[in-house]
């Protein structure tokens, strides 16, 4: 616990005003791949094709566009951005491992691998001075 005091106060010191827009705007994105899968839950199944068969499929299937949806709107604002960002991890993980399986497609492949660079990042960045994890601590 001593370790999350200690990155999130360098990260208070050391905000910047960039690095909360690059964290709105993978929130944002996160959101919209959301609504995406959302809407077009036969693409999202098409993606899966490789893994249908295997134990938790069918789960994944259903993880990933509330995933998307709720932890972009948390990223974006701020909000619990570290949790956000741990759920979205295994679905990452798994576009990474997924272009390997089954087809490549190269677009995806270095999308998701951009995706997770910049989650892994904010991590151990946190959230910034621009978010509402910020706001509330201050209230106390």
């Amino acid at each position: 616990m001593g370790t999350i005091k200690v990155l999130n106060k360098w990260a208070n010191r050391h905000s910047y005003l960039p690095l909360d827009i690059l964290r709105v705007a993978l929130g944002v994105f996160l959101f919209i791949k959301g609504i995406d899968f959302m809407g077009n839950s036969a693409m999202l199944a098409e993606l899966f094709k490789p893994i249908q068969n295997m134990a938790g499929g069918m789960i994944m299937i259903h993880y990933v566009a509330p995933a998307h949806f709720i932890g972009g709107l948390l990223i974006a604002t701020g909000l619990l951005t570290r949790w956000a960002i741990l759920a979205q991890l295994p679905i990452l993980i798994g576009a990474i491992a997924i272009n390997f399986v089954g087809d490549m497609h190269t677009t995806n492949l270095i999308l998701a691998i951009i995706t997770i660079l910049i989650c892994g990042f904010f991590l151990v960045y946190g959230s910034g001075k621009h978010s509402l994890d910020y706001y509330f601590k201050m209230q106390k």
